[in-house]
């Protein structure tokens, strides 16, 4: 009997325990993604020059534009990132395959005197692109020669 008592009382006593409120795990913050100092998860943007066409890269979405092209916008899923180089895959909501390829290599964009960290290709409708990128931030904050930082 003293058994049956000793046992029901770690029983509730276990059942107390799994009815109190988890602890939430600690989780540490992830690094951000970067690409030549570049932080890939804060807006990029992309450019280059003859013809003239940007990709804005966000959080959430791309979007494309260009001098006497029609903009076209994608969701972000993401860079995939091997070694030195960051590449976003992904469609258009037209269901153009738009594919934004940087690699950690200074760029000039052949018209400003400007230094950009990264060097871009943008593959979409059938069309490549090249040119340069960095955060949209370093390139509003540029002056109109230097490096971009």
């Amino acid at each position: 009997m003293r058994f049956a008592l000793l046992l029901s009382a770690a029983a509730v006593s276990a059942l107390g325990a799994c009815s109190q409120p988890a602890e939430k795990a600690s989780v540490a913050p992830s690094e951000p993604r970067a690409l030549a100092g570049v932080n890939l998860d804060q807006p990029l943007r992309v450019l280059g020059t003859e013809p003239f066409w940007a990709v804005e890269i966000t959080p959430t979405g791309l979007i494309y534009s260009g001098v006497d092209r029609p903009e076209q916008k994608a969701a972000n899923p993401g860079p995939a990132l091997q070694g030195m180089v960051a590449t976003w895959t992904t469609e258009t909501e037209a269901r153009t395959p738009l594919v934004v390829t940087l690699m950690a290599t200074d760029c000039s964009d052949g018209m400003s005197d400007r230094t950009y960290p990264l060097t871009a290709k943008v593959e979409i409708d059938g069309e490549s692109l090249t040119g340069c990128a960095a955060s949209g931030a370093a390139i509003e904050k540029a002056g109109e020669s230097g490096r971009v930082e």
